[in-house]
């Protein structure tokens, strides 16, 4: 099957938008810290570059976070569905979890 020219051009332009989406939208640099947040407002600033484990409760809970070689994650939670544990380790400017 021989390629048309607009079956070239319909390739490159979709090479374009994955190459223009991967630029915009790829993962910020490392981050040296992880900012805390509770209802809007900054709790906490974590260093990143030592590893530890702390606890931050609030009146309906806690989150038991881990910093380990870089990244931070949530390793306990009293909430239902633990999808701030599942979310797994974050290293990168602008990821989030959210609990």
């Amino acid at each position: 099957m021989k390629l048309k020219r607009n079956d070239i051009l319909l390739i490159l332009g979709l090479l374009l938008a994955a190459g223009l989406m991967w630029f915009f939208f790829r993962p910020g640099e490392a981050g040296a810290a992880a900012v805390i947040m509770q209802n809007g407002k900054e709790i906490r600033r974590v260093d990143l570059t030592t590893d530890q484990e702390l606890t931050i409760a609030a009146e309906n809970g806690y989150n038991t976070l881990l910093v380990e070689n870089g990244t931070i994650s949530v390793s306990d939670a009293d909430c239902g569905d633990h999808t701030c544990i599942h979310t797994g380790k974050i290293d990168r400017d602008g990821e989030r979890i959210i609990c």
